[in-house]
């Protein structure tokens, strides 16, 4: 069984970019949890509309299905701001570990600001900063800036995550 890795965070974080280069280097599966909401959730966030826990718990249950039918393991892009969205995926797929992207509220907006491509306004980042519950102590994860290059701070979740992804060698 591989990882199973949720790279969690507010919008423009950089879910997505680091997601794909950890799968790859990783050797699993990449999968954005965005594509798993269903029309409505998109419309309604499309049109600046945040999400409520109604709107979220069922689409929290299908990105907690797709992790636990990972056999060989999957890196997926998913907000999971709060340590309750956290849980229930954990509840779903219990070997599930966190990639806590972080960065500034200025470098993130300046990203939203620049994307055209995405279905989420950059005028719901604040609420996003706003709900964020970062990884608390006891929960399998690390968090990582995302100031510098993608290539950086790939390279540094690599050497964080190397406990929760190769086995420890007991010294004699």
């Amino acid at each position: 069984m591989g990882i199973r890795l949720v790279i969690m965070g507010v919008s423009a974080v950089g879910k997505s970019t680091v997601g794909r280069s950890l799968a790859e280097r990783f050797g699993v599966p990449f999968r954005d949890a965005d594509d798993l909401h269903p029309a409505s959730n998109v419309a309604k966030m499309a049109s600046g509309v945040a999400l409520d826990d109604v709107d979220r718990d069922p689409w929290l249950d299908l990105v907690g299905a797709e992790l636990e039918a990972s056999t060989t393991g999957v890196v997926m892009a998913c907000s999971a701001l709060k340590r309750a969205y956290r849980d229930r995926l954990r509840e779903a797929a219990p070997a599930t570990v966190f990639l806590h992207l972080h960065g500034s509220r200025e470098l993130l907006a300046a990203r939203a600001a620049a994307r055209a491509d995405h279905f989420m306004p950059a005028s719901l980042l604040d609420s996003q900063l706003a709900a964020l519950e970062p990884l608390a102590t006891d929960e399998a994860g690390i968090t990582v800036d995302v100031a510098d290059a993608p290539a950086e701070i790939v390279a540094r979740a690599v050497i964080g995550l190397r406990p929760f992804v190769e086995p420890v060698t007991p010294r004699s």
